[in-house]
């Protein structure tokens, strides 16, 4: 399976770094190609980098790795048919950058009635969204390593997408809980809420969220 990430920051990095060492072919894109440049011949040494549209072409899952501010206009910006009928991991969050956490808790520019999640959905009915990596820092999304097996909770409509997604998260290292439908996304991504507190009060961001059963 050859895998596309759309986004070049902290998060898309590292999870190019981790499925490329399972040997899948990995195609990252940067909003300007030659940012990656050093970074393609030094740490990211044989994943291949291009331009969105090339990434959402080349890949047969992408992985959404952006803002959640600018999410649906990237999405937007791809031509149709190179995102219709595939799996997105869709792991943004809906963060209002213009306004500064209190105490601690982020803002967000959606309601608790319809996540970031369910309107990349409804915008994009032939495309199979899967939320997860949300509520996680980047150093944790491969191969934690903590005491105990963290839980990465996702969600999505499409049952085939989410056994693909299941799949790579058991390849890297994470136990998983399925929340269901696109819905659920309004739960999972005020985890991100929850994640940050400790790292913006205590400066404390090496923690993960565990689902004891």
């Amino acid at each position: 399976m050859k895998i596309g990430i759309l986004g070049s920051g902290i998060v898309g990095k590292t999870l190019a770094h981790g499925l490329f060492k399972l040997d899948y072919s990995v195609m990252i894109g940067p909003r300007d190609r030659g940012k990656l440049d050093d970074w393609a011949k030094g740490p990211g040494f044989g994943i291949k980098v291009g331009s969105f549209d090339e990434v959402a072409e080349f890949g047969d899952l992408l992985i959404l790795c952006v803002k959640g501010e600018i999410a649906l206009k990237l999405l937007e910006n791809l031509p149709k048919n190179s995102i219709d009928q595939k799996t997105i991991i869709d792991t943004t969050n809906p963060i209002d950058s213009s306004r500064p956490p209190i105490n601690g808790v982020l803002h967000y520019f959606t309601s608790h009635d319809q996540s970031l999640m369910e309107m990349l959905q409804s915008s994009f009915p032939a495309s199979h969204f899967v939320k997860a990596f949300n509520s996680v820092g980047s150093g944790l999304m491969v191969n934690p390593g903590l005491s105990e097996t963290l839980t990465m909770f996702i969600c999505g409509n499409e049952t085939k997408s989410k056994d693909e997604v299941k799949s790579l998260l058991k390849e890297l290292g994470w136990e998983i809980c399925d929340l269901g439908k696109v819905e659920a996304a309004r739960a999972i991504e005020p985890l991100c809420m929850l994640w940050c507190i400790p790292g913006f009060i205590n400066n404390q961001w090496t923690h993960a969220f565990r689902l004891v059963k």
